[in-house]
């Protein structure tokens, strides 16, 4: 089985992420995609991140519906910072019987070269790259392990959703119904 494995902060989940991974397990030969929520990105600062419980629990309520698009928590039991390399070499070692694929943003991959092990990632994982707002798509894209999606440009951000909640906008329809209630409810991101 062909696991794609969708790494964020998910601060929070928003339509962008699940357009991309509705695409890719739709339009590319991943069968599942994995939503592998980050206790703590090493390359971003933690100041406005949410409890990864809450974001965990936001992810759940966006895909649960879905059985081809799962939430998962594992780097909340490995240590911390968590670094794709030590996540990926875990999941493989647990699950040797599924192929596990790195689903990342055309910005991402600029920033590849400063990832962990980076270039073992290369060597022993593929990698769907989907568009990214003003991202060139060069770096890497020669590399047999590197494979350039199609997906529709989305110009959503997880900072922008956090912004507008904090001005008080209304933008109910740039989050999945359940996850916007529930930000609603819990006051997130208001401050």
């Amino acid at each position: 089985m062909n696991i794609g494995l969708y790494f964020g902060s998910f601060n929070p989940i928003h339509i962008g992420h699940l357009a991309i991974a509705n695409y890719l397990v739709e339009y590319s030969d991943l069968d599942e995609i994995w939503l592998i929520v980050s206790p703590q990105n090493p390359l971003k600062k933690k100041s406005s991140l949410l409890n990864e419980f809450d974001r965990f629990e936001m992810v759940e309520l966006a895909v649960k519906d879905d059985l081809r698009i799962k939430p998962n928590d594992i780097e909340f039991n490995l240590p911390k910072p968590s670094y794709t390399i030590d996540t990926l070499t875990y999941l493989s070692e647990k699950n040797p019987k599924l192929n596990f694929n790195l689903i990342v943003g055309a910005d991402s991959l600029q920033s590849f070269h400063k990832w962990k092990n980076y270039e073992e990632i290369l060597k022993q994982y593929k990698l769907y790259v989907y568009p990214r707002p003003n991202c060139d798509l060069n770096v890497f894209k020669d590399h047999k392990n590197v494979c350039l999606i199609n997906a529709p440009l989305i110009e959503v951000s997880s900072s922008f959703i956090r912004e507008a909640i904090k001005k008080k906008k209304d933008i109910r329809y740039f989050l999945p119904a359940e996850v916007y209630k529930h930000i609603d409810k819990m006051n997130f991101y208001r401050n």
